[in-house]
């Protein structure tokens, strides 16, 4: 038995925020943040949605690409770093939306990585026949642990919501995963801050050592691109799609040079979405799936990187 994507779903929130907007808003230009960043927008969510609402959505639209409904689903997990609260798990409160009843539900907590995390655990129980249709989420809303007053974070976080449906296929979807965490790392990019006693302590923001993260991002999607396509004894020319986690132009275009992939073969949202974390990756899959670039059995390779840091890919054939 095997695990295959049958189904993509994205949502975005209304609001937009442009880099005009920013401008007026910290020190900061549409020119400064297009040219490090790659970014012109980004979408915020309205202050009373939290993430399983935009989970919800996403959820709905990859549900029908699939072909199923809530019957159907007997596994959900969501991938977060901005949860709706410390506990029950944001895929709880999904699932009580959505109407699932009796199944397995947990969040994963990967940051940028988390949809990855989220689709390699979800392989394991579809592959062994634990259960026959998953629901794999990444939803962020950034825009909460963004400091609007920090020039250096806030131009390049947005909030959005991704999912697919992944059920058992008698041909090989998902063709291997790697997973990698170093928590020696994990000071460098965090939001330190807790709660404890009802109050903030510490810093409950953002906090991000760019240059650190820049030079270790490159080093490990090349890393684990290349690990993925030698375990499938294939070449990084084999594929037909890579779909990097959305951070930032620099790092995709410094990745895809160092695999040899031309820009021609990435999927890039960076620019209309801004970096939404466990989001990216499901939202960027999701629009090439829909506007079709994305084609039965080619190679797709969906790799990230985040806080921790932790960082991984899953090579697939769609």
């Amino acid at each position: 038995m095997y695990s295959r994507i049958a189904g993509t779903g994205s949502y975005l929130p209304e609001k937009v925020l442009t880099n005009q907007d920013l401008e007026k808003m910290v020190e900061t230009s549409d020119d400064w943040i297009r040219t490090r960043t790659g970014i012109t927008q980004r979408h915020i969510a309205h202050s009373d949605q939290a993430a399983s609402d935009l989970a919800f959505h996403a959820s709905q639209n990859a549900m029908k690409a699939a072909g199923v409904t809530n019957k159907d689903i007997d596994l959900i997990i969501v991938a977060t770093t901005t949860p709706d609260m410390v506990f029950p798990s944001t895929a709880c409160i999904l699932q009580d939306k959505l109407g699932v009843e009796n199944c397995p539900a947990f969040d994963v907590q990967a940051v940028c990585s988390g949809f990855v995390y989220a689709l390699a655990t979800a392989d394991m129980f579809v592959s062994s026949g634990k259960c026959r249709n998953a629901l794999v989420v990444g939803s962020e809303i950034y825009s909460k642990i963004v400091d609007w007053n920090d020039r250096s974070t806030c131009v390049l976080f947005g909030d959005g919501a991704g999912a697919v449906v992944l059920s058992q296929s008698e041909a090989p979807g998902i063709l291997s995963s790697h997973l990698h965490a170093n928590g020696s790392y994990k000071d460098v990019l965090s939001v330190p801050g807790s709660i404890g006693g009802g109050v903030v302590q510490g810093n409950p923001f953002i906090s991000m050592e760019g240059g650190t993260v820049f030079k270790f991002a490159v080093k490990v999607l090349e890393d684990v691109a290349q690990e993925a396509v030698t375990e499938s004894q294939l070449k990084t020319s084999d594929i037909d799609w890579l779909i990097p986690h959305q951070a930032n132009i620099r790092i995709i275009r410094s990745t895809a040079q160092k695999l040899g992939i031309p820009l021609e073969k990435v999927v890039v949202t960076v620019d209309k979405h801004g970096n939404t974390s466990a989001a990216s990756i499901p939202l960027a899959l999701d629009l090439a799936v829909r506007d079709g670039r994305i084609q039965k059995d080619q190679l797709v390779l969906l790799e990230g990187v985040g806080g921790g840091f932790t960082w991984g890919a899953v090579l697939l054939r769609w």
